[in-house]
């Protein structure tokens, strides 16, 4: 290629202490050989390894799940501000309070810029058409920023149904028309579900987070060669996987040079609205 293309992480997040150590995260850490760390981890690690995989910008999350904020907004939006050409901010949602979580959704956006809404649904063993996350989908439409979510199976130790497409996501987008969902993680076992979605919806798109470029599914990759160009976005997961780590074989997908930059980067910057911002 002429130019190294712009790469822009989708779907990561500076963990905590509290985050890395849940015990959901065991199998992870057993799969990663991580380790539950005695002090807060400086955000220039997680930076210095965007530069090691030449990742110019990262889509930073909060976490909530039922057990509390495990990364709050207020974390995130530290680190967004001290390093705001290199992270950009997602936020995430306490269920069980719905006007709190919609208040504090539209403080993320209006008041400290984030650029969209991540809600893992095996966090919560609530598929994302239970009735707790319709509030939030009708402010992402108020607010023009997209939902994030984990479709497929969870390598965390939680049930893996939520994470089925069909029928959940299929329901949200037939009631939301106007709300663009990002359904992160592939979709494993159900990858033929999230490609029929991505075909039957402009507004459904798909990240290839915690996998690496060389375990990228068959059908995958050919959606993305063909039709599915514009609808696939590169992610990592990190810190499960570094960015290094994560593209180290993609230039063994044979993507031509058009395709390789709207996966990389040129996607997430139409999905997310990120022209004109910092660079």
């Amino acid at each position: 290629m002429s130019e190294s293309p712009t790469i822009i992480d989708v779907w990561m997040q500076h963990p905590t202490t509290r985050f890395i150590a849940q015990p959901f995260f065991e199998s992870l850490r057993r799969w990663t050989g991580g380790m539950i760390p005695e002090e807060e981890l400086p955000v220039d690690l997680t930076l210095g390894l965007m530069d090691a995989g030449k990742v110019s910008r990262g889509l930073c999350a909060a976490w909530c799940g039922p057990q509390g904020w495990l990364i709050d907004h207020d974390e995130v939006a530290a680190n967004v501000a001290a390093h705001p050409d290199r992270l950009v901010g997602i936020a995430s949602a306490n269920l069980y309070r719905p006007m709190e979580a919609v208040r504090e959704l539209r403080r993320c956006v209006k008041e400290l810029g984030f650029k969209g809404l991540r809600i893992v649904p095996w966090l919560w063993n609530l598929p994302p058409n239970d009735r707790r996350y319709y509030p939030l989908y009708a402010e992402c439409c108020e607010l023009g920023v997209p939902f994030c979510t984990q479709v497929g199976h969870t390598g965390p130790l939680c049930p893996s149904e939520p994470g089925r497409p069909i029928p959940y996501l299929d329901e949200v987008l037939l009631e939301f028309p106007e709300l663009t969902v990002v359904g992160g993680h592939i979709g494993y076992p159900w990858l033929d579900e999230v490609i029929s979605l991505a075909r039957k919806y402009p507004n459904f798109y798909v990240d290839t987070s915690a996998y690496t470029a060389k375990r990228y599914p068959t059908a995958l990759v050919e959606y993305v060669q063909g039709r599915g160009r514009s609808k696939v976005m590169f992610g990592t997961n990190y810190p499960m996987i570094a960015p290094d780590q994560a593209l180290a074989e993609l230039a063994a997908l044979g993507l031509d040079d058009e395709t390789t930059r709207l996966f990389l980067g040129e996607n997430a910057v139409t999905v997310f609205g990120l022209e004109g911002d910092a660079s």
